[in-house]
């Protein structure tokens, strides 16, 4: 573990665990404000388009300035916006504080992830599987304290203890974090849209295995709160139950994939997310839906690798296009896909969707013959 690496962790860390403070908030967050589903859904897809906005900015800096300046920026940014969210009056002002969230959360995803980048250069080996099991690691945290913090001490101490949390784990790794160059050659380059389907069926993949983790960090709380009738403290052990079996297997995924092969990996990842899934939306009681929603991130762990993997590795393709257009609709799914599924529950209830969500990963599997260039990756 360099110190370069060690800095990188520590920010994949605390942007998760911004992340996972804000699961077991949502409860709370929609009856202060007395809103309905289908306007928290709106407000959810306010983060989505925040993310959206700001993520091709924070691009853009990090090829003029570096991935570093940016990471220190956008996770400085970052760390007071849930106590913002916390101290705001109305659901307009809110629209405005989950725009900043959403957008400051992806745009210190797009650096952190190009400085992994960079510290994978330079240390001539893979380590993006393991950033990514940190980010989770820190969504673990972030939900499983999250609820039992509002529940002793009340709201406004949980939010403030998040934002000491991430300053503090900020000032450690800012002196290590690695100074990269940035690229100003590649804010030329015209980014064209390619014309071959491989790579939006690989994008699918992404979007795919992305949207059932979105519907689970935004609704799996109010569910298990709502219509399981789990206390405010048990309602955030659902996201954090999925994000500990989530950080688990991605500490092992390269492993996993390097014996079994993407391809066979990704088709007992996608059957296994979809069995827990079903459980949990089938569940008769809290206990049974948790068991399900960790069971769910053993599978889904590793299918959003693979395919940002195949993506960047696909034949005759510059590996930025085929892994923008992967990105760009994984996450677009993990975004947007909730702000619908909150119009669609006013109606039906959340235990319906959790159970019907899982018909996604039937079109994984009917595509997952296509994992096969994520091995093309050891021969770089």
């Amino acid at each position: 573990m360099t110190r370069n690496r060690l800095a990188v962790s520590l920010l994949f860390l605390m942007n998760g665990f911004v992340t996972g403070s804000w699961a077991p908030k949502i409860p709370e967050f929609k009856d202060r404000l007395g809103i309905s589903e289908s306007v928290l859904g709106l407000l959810i897809l306010m983060f989505g388009i925040g993310s959206l906005v700001l993520m091709p900015i924070a691009g853009g800096f990090i090829a003029r300035v570096g991935s570093q300046k940016v990471v220190k920026v956008t996770a400085i940014l970052l760390s007071p916006l849930l106590l913002l969210l916390t101290l705001l009056p109305n659901v307009w002002a809110a629209a405005v504080g989950m725009f900043l969230l959403g957008g400051f959360v992806g745009a210190m995803d797009v650096a952190m992830n190009a400085n992994a980048v960079e510290v994978e250069k330079s240390m001539r080996r893979a380590i993006m599987s393991s950033c990514h099991a940190y980010w989770s690691l820190g969504g673990l945290i972030g939900a499983g304290i999250g609820g039992f913090l509002m529940a002793r001490f009340g709201v406004l101490p949980h939010v403030l203890v998040v934002t000491v949390l991430s300053l503090t784990v900020i000032a450690i790794a800012w002196p290590m974090i690695l100074a990269d160059q940035p690229h100003p050659a590649a804010t030329k380059e015209k980014l064209r849209l390619p014309m071959t389907p491989l790579p939006w069926l690989i994008g699918i993949m992404a979007l795919f295995s992305m949207v059932p983790e979105g519907t689970v960090l935004d609704w799996g709380a109010l569910y298990l709160r709502n219509e399981l009738g789990a206390s405010v403290e048990l309602s955030g052990f659902g996201f954090a139950a999925f994000s500990a079996t989530m950080a688990t297997m991605r500490f092992a995924g390269d492993h996993v994939r390097d014996r079994f092969g993407a391809k066979r990996t990704l088709r007992i990842c996608t059957v296994t997310a979809l069995v827990g899934m079903v459980l949990a939306g089938l569940a008769p009681n809290a206990y049974i839906a948790i068991l399900g929603f960790a069971i769910a991130g053993i599978g889904i762990s590793n299918m959003v690798p693979i395919a940002f993997s195949a993506a960047g590795n696909m034949p005759g393709l510059q590996p930025g296009i085929g892994l923008s257009v992967a990105t760009f609709m994984g996450y677009s799914g993990m975004l947007f896909a909730p702000s619908l599924i909150g119009f669609v529950a006013e109606h039906t209830g959340f235990a319906i969707i959790f159970a019907s969500v899982p018909v996604l990963f039937i079109v994984v599997l009917m595509l997952s013959h296509h994992a096969h260039h994520a091995d093309h990756a050891k021969g770089h």
